[in-house]
């Protein structure tokens, strides 16, 4: 299942400010959907990892390859807050140096993010499947939509072969009757 961008707009803001790990659940969210992480990408990710400062995050891929991936604004800030406002309540003298704890302190695990996004897809009224490695996939079809480049896409995602990227590739009818009406000559 693929979300349209106004559905993962949706999704991404709807961690409640008043619920107590929001920021947290909002950071998770943001860094699947910004740089199109695997779970295990995810919850491996250490501290030093994420270079806010330069709008980047470094994380190892399939076969323990490293890999540098940008992060837009949205998913700095989250991470930001969740790191100045609720992170040192977690780690509270634990020192863990993961990036992302669970509600005890302890490293937010591959189960953890299922429950998260689950529970997020279930308050937008989804019910059908959607996981973490939804907005992965979400990251390389909105990528390749606006046009972006797929070696590059190749290169964010950490494929090897760029055939696994062209699953990526849907074809949007809408979006193609459009280019074609627009440049072909018989229109």
């Amino acid at each position: 299942r693929i979300l349209n961008y106004r559905q993962v707009e949706a999704l991404l803001n709807l961690p409640d400010e008043e619920e107590p790990l929001a920021l947290r659940d909002r950071a998770i969210l943001e860094m699947f959907y910004a740089a199109g992480l695997r779970v295990s990408e995810l919850t491996g990710l250490r501290l030093e990892d994420v270079q806010l400062d330069i709008g980047y995050v470094r994380c190892l891929g399939k076969g323990r390859k490293e890999r540098i991936v940008p992060l837009g604004e949205p998913a700095i800030q989250a991470v930001r807050e969740y790191l100045s406002q609720l992170r040192p309540q977690l780690a509270d003298g634990h020192g863990c140096d993961r990036l992302f704890l669970s509600r005890t302190g302890k490293p937010f695990d591959r189960t953890n993010c299922w429950r998260l996004v689950v529970k997020y897809a279930r308050r937008m009224g989804i019910t059908g499947k959607l996981s973490p490695h939804t907005l992965r996939h979400c990251f390389a079809t909105h990528l390749l939509s606006n046009g972006a480049d797929i070696r590059m896409v190749q290169e964010m995602l950490g494929h090897a072969d760029i055939a696994t990227t062209q699953i990526y590739t849907h074809v949007d009818s809408s979006r193609l009757k459009a280019i074609h009406q627009k440049f072909h000559p018989r229109q």
